[in-house]
């Protein structure tokens, strides 16, 4: 069972992602992010909750968990390693060229990964991937919980040929620069699902042809549960131009690979031939779902929803109420 500090932890990151689904309810997506991004002390202790319930928390319990958990962190270090270090993407590489032979797409970039692997880490927080002697990392965070990570919001963030930096801040990334963008427990934060696909656009302008957008997403149910929202999260990066190299359930969550296909329309040939009636061009999240007429039961609703509990994020032990 979780201690009183674990339980407050999680309660103060309930709240936090409540209000700001809240404020998108009433306002829309973009207003509720801006004025979100604007509450520094809520930002601050955000930061703060998060890097102790992942350092302190999560991982411990992930080291003494059953022999199938893993944490979210060291699953996407380890498959980065077997991508890049070990080569498997030579097979994805090999699989876009002979798609692109059938349908006459004309192949004219190639893959171009050199050590140590760049990767851009987004809500970052306290930067898990520096222990990693592989990657160098451009850790990323709308709050930083220490000062190894930029500051850096990366819904507003601008897109240029080079990487700027103004002190402890980030003004603009590089485009097609980085091997692996990664979104560890990012999605779910960001409280719509437009903005959630400009954050996944985005990554795509940022990875080099080939390079991996890596996401990590909780979910305490069972694999069927919630198969036709990660169905339609296939779908729709899909159409942004990644295909699904990489998919595992987890106990407390899903964990997802996307290579960036060496053409858009590879990609793309993918989500047309296996569209089906129920999927849409979203990423949605089950709290989507909720009518928005009645605002305060959505909310309440939502909060008391076991997917969204903090409580039961990779590895925790269950809280009874």
């Amino acid at each position: 069972m979780a201690n009183e500090e674990h339980k407050e932890l999680a309660l103060f990151i309930k709240e936090v992602h409540s209000s700001l689904r809240k404020s998108t309810l009433l306002h829309g997506a973009d207003k509720a992010w801006l004025e979100h991004s604007k509450k520094t002390y809520v930002l601050e202790n955000y930061a703060h909750c998060m890097e102790k319930l992942a350092t302190t928390y999560w991982e411990a319990n992930s080291a003494k968990s059953s022999s199938d958990a893993t944490s979210r962190i060291k699953w996407t270090a380890d498959f980065c390693f077997e991508y890049f270090i070990n080569n498997s993407y030579l097979k994805c590489r090999e699989k876009d060229i002979n798609i692109a032979t059938k349908v006459y797409i004309n192949l004219d970039v190639e893959e171009n990964f050199v050590s140590p692997i760049k990767l851009i880490d987004v809500g970052s927080c306290y930067n898990p991937f520096r222990e990693f002697d592989y990657f160098k990392v451009l850790p990323i965070d709308l709050y930083p919980a220490n000062d190894t990570v930029y500051q850096c919001d990366f819904l507003k963030v601008s897109l240029g040929s080079k990487i700027i930096f103004n002190g402890v801040e980030v003004e603009q990334l590089q485009e097609c620069f980085f091997d692996v963008v990664a979104f560890c427990f990012l999605l779910e934060y960001i409280p719509d699902s437009k903005l959630r696909i400009q954050a996944c656009v985005k990554a795509y302008n940022l990875l080099k042809p080939g390079g991996l957008l890596i996401i990590n997403t909780p979910d305490s149910k069972h694999v069927g549960a919630n198969s036709k929202i990660i169905k339609c999260w296939r779908y729709t990066l899909a159409c942004i131009g990644f295909s699904r190299i990489k998919y595992e359930k987890f106990k407390h969550m899903h964990c997802m690979a996307f290579r960036k296909s060496l053409h858009r329309d590879i990609a793309v040939r993918w989500a047309k031939l296996h569209k089906e009636p129920f999927m849409e061009y979203a990423l949605n999240i089950p709290q989507d779902f909720y009518h928005n007429n009645d605002v305060e039961n959505s909310i309440q609703k939502e909060t008391n929803v076991t997917y969204y509990e903090f409580e039961e994020l990779p590895f925790y032990d269950c809280i009874e109420d």
